[in-house]
């Protein structure tokens, strides 16, 4: 921590204004979040200063031989202290930040153990008077408050070019998800049946009693945001009900973050249950941010931590995102270089595809275009789609689930990992949705997939079956990676880490290929309401498929 001093304020030059930092920063205040008045001169806020990295270019071409199987670096991945020194903001960069923070009486401030993120708590007076042009409103939704600017700010042009932006004055935090989509739409009608358990998963994914985890160093985790939360009785009552057959932990070894004392969320549940009985007998950490602070982004909050913390579990799942056009690309792209940090450790980040199909955003007369979903759309994650049983009632083949996330992005190129398969995808589909709905040179996504529809779950003391979403992929497919890095440690081998260009190499081999059916988009003459559909290979609705644990065992597990 360091203090800033009033003292350095006589310091001070003449700075430039300059304009806005985040130009393309959507400022529109969301339906569900309602204006209750002008912010109190007086009030604080925390915003979160991103200063620039130094070595962008290189972190990621070594961030492509570490994750390279044919390569000579792959899996000898760096510690948290050289990640830092090779990503550490220069000194230039950090002296320049500081002598204007200082200059505008700011003192209040933190920096991570990596230097390239500092938070400050301020008055909204100070924030105003920081960066011009930035006006701070009190919002409110159901109970939340929170404090955003509705007007895009700026910087000084002499530190502008020191920072990616300031997290804490526009980005909203997404919509809580509803994850029990299985009551809604097409899925209402199919009848009674028993629905996805961790039997299930382990019966589909081809894992045997013997497959759980028991290397003292692996470690898996969850991340919350949007004041979900789980409790404890609730994942011992699932395991008692569920967790028959395996070696499970029926509790959480560590809480990163204060975990609220509200009712459950559906989506903690599903979260903290499913990669803990996939993942089995693996110790599992649970990251929350209950948002009490009220400029924080919990999101923002979270990869802050990250920056934070000397050691981290090798795996972690998230179900959280926002589409692609309400987010600057400054901002994507610092997001997407803390994954590569990520990455550079060793750590394996899956995130949910989404449930809203290819997505859709009116353009204006009568013109819509597909709308992709971020952070499932770096190309530095490993994104996770959703699929249903061909027949409900028994353990058949997966198919498309319709509300899977996938596409094409509109900020990231594609990476060389996937281009080969993502144009063999494109050369050879027929059927496929007009041009000016996708953008066909985007980092495509997802890569991989798992079951999405009618899980069981338990939440608040009840059972509750019929939960689907991508938020049920994304911690199955987490929790078997766990598995495979539980494998490899015993052996003296390195996790699997960044895992796409490990995906896109075997080329589907042991996985699950999923050929049939297609996932929702825009509901227009030219497309009708489908968006992508799956084929032989890889596609942008499943990905490569679905996991063969016992295939992939063999394979990578050392």
């Amino acid at each position: 921590m360091w203090i800033l001093s009033l003292t350095y304020a006589l310091l001070c030059s003449s700075f430039v204004w300059g304009g806005p930092l985040e130009a393309d920063q959507d400022t529109s205040i969301p339906e569900d979040w309602r204006l209750v008045g002008r912010a109190d001169p007086a009030d604080q806020v925390e915003l979160t200063f991103a200063l620039r990295q130094r070595n962008v270019e290189p972190m990621k071409a070594l961030l492509g031989q570490i994750s390279d199987p044919d390569s000579a670096l792959y899996g000898k991945y760096m510690s948290f202290e050289d990640v830092a020194r090779l990503i550490q903001p220069s000194k230039l960069t950090q002296k320049v930040v500081q002598r204007w923070l200082w200059s505008h009486g700011v003192q209040d401030c933190q920096t991570t153990m990596t230097q390239d993120f500092l938070q400050c708590v301020m008055t909204v007076e100070e924030a105003e008077t920081l960066l011009p042009g930035s006006r701070f409103n009190r919002y409110a939704r159901e109970e939340q408050l929170l404090l955003r600017s509705d007007v895009q700010y700026s910087v000084h042009d002499d530190v502008s070019e020191h920072l990616d932006f300031v997290g804490g004055l526009h980005r909203f935090p997404p919509k809580k998800k509803e994850v029990a989509k299985s009551w809604l739409g097409k899925r209402r009608g199919l009848g009674y049946h028993l629905g996805v358990t961790p039997a299930i998963i382990r019966a589909r994914y081809n894992l045997t009693a013997s497959d759980v985890g028991s290397a003292a160093n692996n470690s898996q985790a969850v991340a919350q945001f949007l004041e979900q939360f789980y409790h404890p009785a609730d994942l011992a009552e699932f395991m008692s009900m569920f967790g028959s057959g395996f070696k499970h932990l029926s509790a959480v070894d560590r809480v990163v973050g204060t975990q609220g004392q509200g009712k459950a969320g559906l989506e903690a549940s599903l979260d903290v249950e499913y990669i803990m009985s996939a993942g089995a007998n693996i110790s599992t950490w649970l990251f929350t941010n209950p948002g009490r602070h009220e400029s924080q982004e919990p999101f923002l909050q979270w990869l802050v931590l990250l920056s934070n913390m000397s050691s981290i579990p090798w795996v972690h799942t998230i179900s959280y995102g926002d589409d692609e056009d309400s987010l600057s690309t400054a901002y994507m792209q610092r997001v997407s270089n803390e994954f590569m940090k990520a990455g550079l450790r060793g750590v394996s980040m899956l995130f949910a595809s989404g449930d809203s199909g290819a997505g859709c955003l009116h353009l204006g007369g009568g013109k819509n275009t597909f709308r992709p979903n971020f952070p499932a759309s770096s190309p530095y994650v490993t994104t996770v789609g959703g699929t249903s049983f061909k027949n409900p009632f028994k353990l058949s083949y997966e198919i498309v689930d319709y509300i899977s996330g996938g596409g094409f992005s509109n900020v990231f190129d594609m990476p060389d990992y996937q281009v080969t398969a993502v144009q063999a995808y494109l050369n050879n589909t027929k059927g496929l949705p007009p041009a000016t709905y996708f953008n066909a040179s985007g980092r495509a996504y997802p890569d991989i997939a798992a079951l999405s529809d009618n899980y069981w779950i338990v939440s608040n003391r009840v059972p509750i079956p019929w939960v689907s979403g991508t938020s049920a992929s994304a911690p199955v497919v987490g929790g078997l990676i766990a598995l495979l890095n539980d494998q490899r440690l015993q052996k003296g081998l390195p996790p699997l880490g960044f895992l796409n260009p490990l995906l896109y190499k075997m080329e589907g081999k042991y996985l699950f290929d999923v050929t049939q059916g297609c996932h929702m988009s825009c509901w227009d003459e030219q497309v009708s309401g489908n968006g992508f559909c799956a084929t032989a290979g890889w596609d942008p609705v499943t990905g490569w498929g679905t996991p063969n644990f016992g295939a992939l065992r063999s394979q990578l597990g050392g």
